[in-house]
């Protein structure tokens, strides 16, 4: 069963800056498109870093304060400019990936959003956290007919019509009969692995 790809849910026009672009012209990029991020690429329109909101944060907040008497500790490098205000290298994924890849990449490595690229390494869009969790926006009823298709129509030994399937807001409720019934788990598991489901409550029993 197949999730839903990268490609399905990313932002296919993305604002791009290369490494030489200063704290000034990100700022305005930044408010302009009002995005929160922007990545950095080469000449070749590879992504070699990212720079955010929090990186822009980051510098101001090493400024000298006249009404602060502690010194602020500089950073190494020049921050003036892309190339020393980025988060590199960036953590990229490709457009065929599913979004539950993505949705992993992202938690394991701490960041809100992943730049794409092709099998080139070159920058094709951006999928951020935002457009991870319209994947859960899915009508009730595609998810339902999903699964009474792709689930309980397709696994040998299970009578669709003994199956009571009901689905609100994502969350799916399984009641009825299912024979035999171990093959209650293997439903379970494939509902969860649905576009859209939130939850799996299973109410089945068997007549044995």
């Amino acid at each position: 069963m197949r999730h839903r790809q990268v490609a399905d849910v990313m932002t296919r026009e993305v604002v791009r800056v290369p490494p030489d672009t200063g704290f000034r012209e990100i700022a305005a990029t930044l408010a302009v498109h009002r995005i929160s991020a922007v990545p950095v690429v080469d000449g070749a329109d590879r992504p070699v870093g990212v720079v955010s909101e929090a990186d822009l944060l980051h510098t101001q907040a090493a400024q000298d304060d006249p009404d602060e008497m502690r010194a602020v500790p500089r950073r190494e490098g020049d921050r003036a400019t892309a190339a020393g205000l980025m988060s590199a290298p960036p953590v990229c994924i490709t457009a065929d990936a599913s979004v539950v890849a993505a949705a992993r990449q992202m938690e394991r490595h701490g960041v809100k959003r992943l730049p794409v690229v092709d099998a080139d390494g070159r920058l094709v869009g951006m999928v951020s956290r935002a457009d991870l969790v319209k994947v859960f926006l899915r009508d009730d009823r595609a998810i339902a007919k999903q699964i009474a298709d792709e689930v309980l129509g397709a696994i040998d030994g299970i009578d669709p019509a003994a199956v009571d399937l009901r689905v609100d807001q994502g969350r799916v409720t399984l009641s009825g009969t299912i024979d035999p019934p171990y093959l209650a788990a293997v439903v379970d598991r494939l509902c969860r692995s649905i576009d859209g489901v939130v939850s799996v409550t299973d109410r089945t029993g068997s007549r044995g």
